[in-house]
C-alpha cells in the first residue's frame, strides 16, 4: 500500500504543477503583456483559468495531506527548516485568490481595480517562484539539519543561486502553460495569432531558464546533469519531452490547437520525472548527505494502509466530478 501512497503523491505534485502552475502563469503572462493588449489579455486568461481555477488547490491540499499523515518526519522537517518560503509561498496564494475575486466581481469599476490588478499579477510570479525555491531546497542538499544557528538552519537552507535558479524556471514553466492553455479558449483569428507568438516566446524561455539552472548547478558543483542522466529512464523522459516540444512548435506554425494541452502536459511531467526519478526513494536530500526516504521514513503501516484506502476510494467519489467540472467551463462560449 505504500507504493500506492507515493503514486498518489507523485500524481498530486504533478498535476498541481501542470493545472496550478497554468493558473499562475495567466498572472505572468498578463503582468508580462502588452499595454495596448493588457486589458484584453486579462480577459483571455481569466476566460482560459476557468476549468481549473475552482479544483487546482485540491491537489496542493492532497499532498500536503498524504505527506502529513504518512510522511510525518517529511512534513515536520520541510515545515520546519523551509517555513519562511513556504509562508511566503501560501501568502501569495491568499494574495492572488482574494484580489483575483475582488477584480473580476466588484460591483464598483474603481481605483481599487487597479489594486487589484497589481496584486494578482505580482503575486503570481512571487508563488511559483517560491514554489520552485522549495523544491531546490530539497533536493540540492542546501538544508543543514546540523545547523546551529537561525541563519544556517532558516535562510541558507533555502536562499541559494541554484535554489533561486528553479524557482526563475518554475516562473517560466507556468507561463509557458497559461500561454498555450489559453489558446483554445479565443476564437478571434487575431487573438490566436498573438497567443501563439507568446506561446513560442515562453517555450524558447524554458530552454534559456533551463540552461540558467545547469549553469549554476555547475557552478554550485550540484549534479543536476548526472542525476537527469544516471540511468536510461533519464534519457528516455528527454526524448519524450523534446519530441513533445517539437510537435507543439509544429502545432503552433500550423495553427493546429487541438493537442497543444496535452503536449504541454507531457512536457511539463517529462522535466518532472527527469529531475526527480534518480532520487527515488529519497524525498529530501540533506548537506550532510543523509536523506528523508518514501520507503523508510513513513508512518505506521496501518495509517499507511488506511490513507491508501482512503486515496482510493476518494478519488472514485472526486475524479468524476472533477472532470465534469472541467467539462462544463470547456463547453461555455469562447471569447
Amino acid at each position: 500500500m505504500i507504493y500506492v501512497v507515493i503514486a498518489f503523491l507523485w500524481v498530486a505534485i504533478c498535476l498541481y504543477l501542470i493545472l496550478g502552475g497554468a493558473d499562475f502563469g495567466a498572472g505572468i503572462v498578463e503582468l508580462f503583456s502588452e499595454k495596448s493588449y493588457k486589458k484584453r489579455t486579462q480577459k483571455i486568461m481569466y476566460n482560459s483559468i476557468g476549468p481549473i481555477w475552482e479544483a487546482n488547490h485540491m491537489w496542493l491540499i492532497i499532498a500536503i495531506v498524504i505527506l502529513f499523515v504518512g510522511f510525518p518526519k517529511v512534513y515536520a522537517d520541510v515545515s520546519n527548516y523551509l517555513h519562511i518560503p513556504l509562508v511566503i509561498m501560501l501568502l501569495g496564494i491568499i494574495a492572488r485568490g482574494t484580489s483575483f475575486t475582488f477584480r473580476n466581481y466588484d460591483a464598483i469599476n474603481d481605483k481599487w481595480h487597479n489594486l487589484y490588478d497589481v496584486i494578482f499579477t505580482y503575486s503570481s510570479v512571487v508563488t511559483p517562484l517560491f514554489l520552485g525555491i522549495i523544491a531546490g531546497s530539497i533536493v540540492s542538499g542546501s538544508i543543514d539539519d546540523n545547523a546551529l544557528s537561525f541563519q544556517d538552519a532558516y535562510i541558507f537552507s533555502w536562499l541559494s543561486w541554484f535554489n533561486f535558479s528553479v524557482g526563475i524556471f518554475t516562473v517560466v514553466i507556468c507561463a509557458f502553460l497559461a500561454s498555450v492553455y489559453s489558446i483554445q479558449t479565443v476564437k478571434n483569428e487575431e487573438d490566436k495569432v498573438i497567443l501563439r507568438k507568446r506561446a513560442k516566446i515562453y517555450t524558447a524561455l524554458i530552454f534559456v531558464a533551463g540552461a540558467l539552472v545547469f549553469a549554476v548547478s555547475l557552478w554550485k558543483n550540484i549534479p543536476l546533469f548526472s542525476w537527469i542522466t544516471s540511468e536510461i529512464y533519464g534519457y528516455i523522459a528527454i526524448a519524450i519531452a523534446s519530441i513533445s516540444i517539437v510537435l507543439l512548435l509544429s502545432a503552433l506554425n500550423k495553427a493546429k490547437d487541438s493537442l497543444l494541452k496535452v503536449y504541454a502536459g507531457i512536457i511539463v511531467m517529462m522535466i518532472l520525472f527527469a529531475a526527480s526519478y534518480s532520487h527515488f526513494p529519497n524525498l529530501v536530500l540533506f548537506k550532510d548527505g543523509s536523506t528523508l526516504s518514501l520507503l523508510k521514513d513513513y508512518g505506521a503501516m496501518s495509517t499507511i494502509n488506511m490513507l491508501a484506502w482512503a486515496l482510493l476510494l476518494g478519488s472514485i467519489f472526486i475524479l468524476p466530478f472533477l472532470f465534469y467540472l472541467i467539462y462544463s467551463f470547456n463547453q461555455k462560449q469562447k471569447i
